[in-house]
C-alpha cells in the first residue's frame, strides 16, 4: 500500500519542528525561566488584601402596630386624616440606600480615616500600622497631594464593598476588602451600624412629625368620635415610637459578626507564578517557531 505524498510531508514538517524546538531549547527555556522570575516579583510586590464578612438576618417589625393601624384607617380617613403605615425594617429599601452616594456622604465618609480608603500603601502587621502613598497623603503632616472628591471615593469605596442577598432566606451577606484586616471589620460593623441607624432616625423623625399632626388635628377638632380616632392613632405611634427606640439593631441583627481575617484572599501567589511559568514556556515555543518559519521562509 503506498504512502500518502501528504503524510510525508507531515512527517517532515513534524521532524523539523521538533528539530528546531530542540535546538530552540535554550531559549524556551530562558524565556519560561524570565517570565517565572518576573512573575513571582510582581506577586510578592502585590499587598495582601483581607476580606471581612457579615452575615445578617432582616429584623422582622412588630405586626401589632401596622395592623391596628390598619384597622382603624379607614374611620381616620373619614376624618379627614391620611395616616401611613410603613414596617419598621426593610432590607431590600436598606440596601438600595447602600448603593447611593448621599448615604455614603452623609453616614460612611465622615467616620473613616479617607487616607485608609484612598492613599494606602500597605499595612505592616508587625506593628499593626499603615503606611500611606507619600504622592498621594502626608502622614506627617497631615496633608493631602490632591485630597479626592466624595464622589471619586465613593467609586473607590464600592470596590471593596461587596453585599448580597438570598431571597429564599432572607439573610444578607456584607463585606469589606481591604489591606488590613482590622479596617475591613471595623467598616464591616460601621457600614451595618450606619444602615441600622440611619433608618431608626428617619423612622423616628416621621413618627413624632405624626404625632405632631396628630395632635394639632386634636385641639382643633370638637367632635369626640374624631377625638377617639386621634387618641388610638396617637397611641399607636407612641408603640411604634418606643419599638424604635428599644431595638439595637432596627433593619438588620448579626447572624455572624465581622471578624479580624488571619487569611487573605488574594493575591493568589501560586497561581501567578504558575500563569508566568506557562506564558514564558508558550512564549519561547511561539519564537523558536516563528524564527523556523521566518529561516525557512529566506531558503
Amino acid at each position: 500500500m503506498k504512502k500518502n505524498l501528504n503524510d510525508n510531508v507531515d512527517e517532515i514538517d513534524l521532524k523539523k519542528l521538533f528539530d528546531a524546538l530542540w535546538e530552540g531549547k535554550n531559549t524556551v527555556v530562558s524565556l519560561t525561566l524570565a517570565l517565572s522570575i518576573i512573575a513571582v516579583i510582581v506577586s510578592l510586590s502585590l499587598p495582601n488584601v483581607y476580606q471581612s464578612e457579615a452575615i445578617l438576618s432582616p429584623v422582622v417589625s412588630e405586626g401589632t402596630t401596622n395592623q391596628s393601624m390598619q384597622n382603624i384607617g379607614g374611620l381616620a380617613s373619614l376624618a379627614g386624616i391620611n395616616i401611613k403605615s410603613q414596617p419598621a425594617g426593610n432590607s431590600t429599601k436598606a440596601l438600595k440606600k447602600l448603593r447611593t452616594l448621599s448615604f455614603y456622604e452623609d453616614n460612611i465618609l465622615p467616620n473613616i480615616f479617607l487616607p485608609d480608603l484612598m492613599a494606602m500603601d500597605y499595612w505592616d502587621s508587625k506593628s499593626n500600622t499603615i503606611v500611606y502613598d507619600k504622592n498621594v497623603f502626608n502622614s506627617e503632616t497631615q496633608k493631602w497631594v490632591k485630597k479626592p472628591t466624595p464622589q471619586k471615593s465613593f467609586k473607590d469605596f464600592k470596590k471593596i464593598l461587596e453585599f448580597n442577598q438570598d431571597f429564599d432566606t432572607g439573610f444578607v451577606t456584607i463585606s469589606v476588602k481591604h489591606k488590613s484586616p482590622y479596617i475591613a471589620k471595623e467598616w464591616t460593623n460601621l457600614i451595618v451600624n450606619q444602615i441600622n441607624d440611619f433608618f431608626r432616625t428617619n423612622d423616628k423623625r416621621e413618627a413624632l412629625a405624626a404625632m405632631d399632626f396628630l395632635n394639632t388635628q386634636m385641639a382643633q377638632t370638637s367632635y369626640t368620635e374624631i377625638k377617639e380616632v386621634i387618641a388610638q392613632l396617637l397611641q399607636n405611634k407612641m408603640q411604634q415610637l418606643t419599638l424604635i427606640e428599644a431595638n439595637d439593631f432596627y433593619v438588620f441583627s448579626y447572624l455572624d459578626p465581622p471578624k479580624v481575617m488571619e487569611e487573605k484572599i488574594s493575591p493568589n501567589r501560586r497561581s501567578i507564578s504558575i500563569l508566568g511559568a506557562v506564558l514564558g514556556l508558550l512564549s519561547g515555543i511561539l519564537v523558536v517557531i516563528l524564527r523556523e518559519f521566518y529561516s525557512t521562509s529566506n531558503d
